[in-house]
C-alpha cells in the first residue's frame, strides 16, 4: 500500500440536504466558507450544501419522487422527448395524397 496518499486535516462538518433541509454531522476535508449552528449540539460548524442525500434519494426513501434541479427533466424532454402526435402524423398525410 502506498504511504501518504490520504488527505490530512479531517474536521467535523455539517452536511445539509437542500431538498428537504435535513442535516448530519460527519468528518471531511472539503473546503467551505459558510458555517451553520448544528441543531443537535448547538455548536457552529462549517457547512457543505448537498442537492441530494440518503434522506431525499428515492433509492433510500422507497419513493419514486423526481428531484428536478435546474430543469434537467425539461431540458431532456426538449432535446429527446417524443414528438407530438400532430407533427408525427403530418408527414404521413402528405405522402397519402
Amino acid at each position: 500500500m502506498r504511504k501518504d496518499i490520504h488527505p490530512k486535516g479531517y474536521r467535523l462538518v455539517v452536511f445539509k440536504d437542500m431538498s428537504n433541509n435535513t442535516t448530519f454531522l460527519s468528518k471531511s476535508t472539503a473546503n467551505t466558507n459558510e458555517t451553520i449552528v448544528f441543531e443537535e449540539d448547538g455548536k457552529e460548524y462549517p457547512v457543505i450544501k448537498l442537492e441530494i442525500s440518503n434522506t431525499s434519494h428515492p433509492f433510500y426513501t422507497g419513493k419514486n419522487v423526481l428531484v428536478d434541479t435546474a430543469g434537467r427533466i425539461d431540458k431532456f424532454n426538449k432535446r429527446f422527448g417524443k414528438k407530438s402526435a400532430v407533427t408525427a402524423a403530418a408527414p404521413a398525410e402528405e405522402t397519402a395524397e
